[in-house]
């Protein structure tokens, strides 16, 4: 049940994010007349900003920025960890040590705030964003697949495929990628809830999206001197970062299940 739901939060985010893409909406339509208006049937499902602006617009507006962020730094992290996990695994020495110590290096920084020093460094906007996000998030899956790959390449199959003439790359993706799988597809969750956190919180300090656009993490910003008399401002957009996080939990496959190859 808990998993049906979150792949349909799931789905009305992206059906969101092409809703922004396909029809104009009008997120930065104001409407001096009803400025801080509440949430109504009759106007604005969930209501109207200091401006006068839909929040519903808005959200969507920047469902469309998060999922941009997510389909460009999750797949660019994941490539480039995954190379380098597998590489060390497979080269070991020198070049398994200097992987190694690059990730515990980096992982011992928090990589929110490294993000926020890179993004600070870069300048503001999404490029800036999406470029910090990269850097700080390809720890996870080098580390995972180095950790599994480790294994895989002494096992049984591994040498037998060495013995029969097979090249690194062909014993790479025929007899250990396909073990990954599991591993890697918790680690892309839990990536994709690192970048929706990491863009909403560069947002709502200023260093992400810049006005008028619209990002979930500026529009909780720009709601936040407004909480007492339009809290709808704040508690919507935080409300729908938080479910889609609840989201990709309740669609995250159990660990045994994970951990099975396909």
């Amino acid at each position: 049940m808990l998993r049906a739901c979150g792949v349909a939060l799931l789905g009305l985010w992206f059906a969101a994010a092409l809703a922004g893409i396909c029809f104009d909406l009008g997120p930065e339509r104001t409407d001096l007349d009803r400025l801080f208006a509440a949430p109504s049937l009759a106007d604005a499902w969930f209501g109207r900003d200091e401006l006068g602006r839909s929040v519903l617009a808005r959200l969507a507006d920047g469902a469309q920025r998060s999922a941009a962020i997510v389909l460009f730094v999750v797949p660019v992290t994941a490539l480039i960890g995954t190379l380098l996990g597998l590489t060390a695994a497979w080269f070991g020495g020198p070049w398994r040590a200097l992987v190694q110590y690059l990730i515990e290096v980096w992982l011992a920084f928090p990589g929110l705030l490294a993000a926020i020093a890179l993004a600070g460094v870069l300048g503001t906007g999404m490029h800036s964003v999406a470029i910090a996000l990269v850097v700080t998030g390809w720890t996870g899956f080098a580390r995972i697949t180095l950790l599994v790959a480790d294994g895989l390449v002494r096992r049984e199959h591994v040498a037998a495929a060495r013995c029969l003439g097979s090249t690194g790359p062909v014993i790479l993706w025929r007899h250990v990628l396909p073990f990954l799988g599991g591993p890697l597809s918790v680690q892309t969750r839990l990536a994709v809830a690192g970048v929706l956190v990491g863009e909403a919180s560069l947002s709502f300090l200023g260093l992400g999206v810049q006005p008028p656009d619209a990002s979930w993490g500026a529009m909780i910003r720009s709601g936040s001197p407004y909480l007492v008399i339009a809290p709808h401002l704040v508690l919507i957009p935080g409300a729908t970062l938080a479910l889609m996080l609840l989201a990709l939990e309740w669609v995250t496959p159990e660990p045994q299940t994970a951990a099975r190859p396909r």
